[in-house]
């Protein structure tokens, strides 16, 4: 039951982490494009494709928290120490969880590289202007 348990939410991490990487991977782009006008945004691009989906799959998948299904607290006394038992609704928390938790790592990652980007823009349109004022100047 618990191997069960790891690949289904291997899968829909992986998934929840790919689909993701669908819906962000043009406005990614675009910023990219912006920021970095040279070939190498396309290499940017599919790096953080791929940073997507290592950050929603370890998010997703908490091998810490499913040890709890194989193995006993070891902070009990040997005698009450039991391990977990998989029922329908640890299933369904689990399915929420891995969901959630996938969206979370996710969002925590995109934000942080948007703050980043937002910053880089800041300075790309500040040499911009800079330049362009340069030029008008005689």
């Amino acid at each position: 039951m618990f191997l069960t348990l790891l690949a289904v939410t291997l899968l829909l991490s992986a998934t929840v982490a790919w689909c993701v990487t669908w819906m962000f991977s043009k406005p990614i782009d675009r910023i990219l494009t912006r920021i970095i006008a040279d070939d190498i945004s396309k290499a940017w691009l599919r790096y953080m494709q791929f940073a997507t989906l290592v950050v929603g799959v370890s998010s997703g998948v908490r091998i810490h928290e499913l040890e709890r299904y194989i193995t006993a607290p070891q902070w009990m006394d040997k005698e009450k120490a039991q391990i977990i038992a998989l029922t329908t609704e640890r299933w369904v928390l689990e399915v929420y969880r891995t969901i959630i938790e996938t969206l979370q790592g996710i969002a925590w990652m995109l934000l942080a590289f948007f703050a980043v980007a937002l910053l880089a823009y800041v300075v790309v349109r500040l040499s911009e202007l800079k330049r362009a004022a340069s030029s008008a100047a005689p």
